[in-house]
């Protein structure tokens, strides 16, 4: 299976008074054609910004992104304009990205206008509505007013609108947080099916762990702009070799009668502004060492397909499945 898109030594600082912010630092990652890429990790730790630059909203500092084996992180002009047809972005906050001024129909039809997708207004008219149903938007809204919907149905009319022009790959960043539950699980496994049927491919950002193990292929653990950990939902869920990630699943609600003992991360967080050559996780870890705060990890494969920045994952893997077997 053929990569879709390919990220390489992707950086985005942000000058300030006190110096660059590392927003995202030497990311690099592949997307196989058809599978779903899950990113998650706290608020700052440069998810939605990684999309920002993939899509080209913002420039990147330096690196590269390929999509289709070409270069497009520096298209201008039409090249970029023409691009928006294979790839689409569904925003996180779906008020700001709406135009106030247009009702739900007008908000639908304008990239359909704008890349002349349809024949006639017939056609137009038709197409609106299956996008409409599609995303759960009922049809008596069709006139209404972004102001006069709730976040949930705006934003099924940006997921709507991200689907218009049937595009190959789409940037989900937080798609399904302004839903309640039971309409989650509904958009969710729409689009795992509409992925099947079309062989679209995601980017799926999110904080919800359960909802990116359902819908992921593979996860990208991100934490202060680096990638800390990358692997499929199975061998990151049962064998998570970063303590950071150890974290995150040790937060995850579970029934009283499963909870077992809490990884609890403590400590400062490091300043993302001029970070330095260190572990950027070294002040809340407990396993860090001298090394970790002089030493910058690089991204390893430990196990096949699973890859950490640890200087100590081998170790860390090693007394996980001790205690493993004593509980056993």
């Amino acid at each position: 299976m053929d990569n879709i898109l390919e990220v390489k030594n992707l950086k985005k600082y942000f000058k300030t008074p006190q110096g660059d912010l590392h927003a995202v630092d030497d990311v690099s990652f592949s997307i196989k054609r058809g599978q779903t890429l899950g990113v998650v990790g706290e608020s700052g730790c440069g998810k939605s910004t990684l999309g920002n630059l993939i899509i080209g909203l913002q420039p990147p500092t330096s690196g590269e992104v390929y999509f289709e084996g070409r270069e497009i992180s520096r298209l201008e002009g039409k090249n970029r304009y023409n691009l928006l047809k294979e790839m689409q972005l569904v925003f996180q906050d779906p008020f700001s990205s709406l135009n106030p001024r247009m009702c739900v129909e007008q908000l639908i039809a304008e990239p359909l206008k704008n890349f002349r997708a349809c024949k006639n207004k017939k056609e137009l008219e038709q197409r609106i509505t299956e996008l409409m149903d599609f995303a759960g938007i009922a049809q008596r809204l069709r006139y209404s007013y972004p102001h006069e919907l709730d976040g949930g149905r705006r934003q099924r009319i940006g997921i709507a609108r991200a689907l218009a022009l049937d595009p190959t790959f789409v940037i989900c960043d937080e798609p399904v947080s302004a839903l309640d539950v039971s309409i989650q699980a509904q958009i969710i496994n729409l689009m795992m099916d509409i992925q099947k049927e079309k062989g679209l491919t995601f980017m799926f950002i999110s904080h919800d762990l359960s909802v990116v193990k359902h819908i992921s292929s593979d996860i990208v653990v991100m934490y202060l702009g680096r990638i800390a950990e990358k692997a499929s939902p199975k061998s990151l869920f049962k064998n998570p070799l970063h303590p950071y990630t150890k974290g995150l699943l040790s937060a995850i609600p579970i029934p009283s009668a499963e909870r077992q003992k809490r990884t609890i991360l403590r400590g400062e967080l490091t300043s993302p502004i001029n970070p330095g050559k260190s572990c950027r996780f070294a002040n809340r870890c407990v396993y860090a060492e001298e090394r970790c705060k002089c030493e910058e990890p690089a991204l390893r494969e430990i196990m096949p397909e699973h890859f950490v920045s640890c200087h100590r994952a081998e170790e860390i893997s090693a007394i996980a499945s001790q205690v493993e077997s004593n509980r056993v």
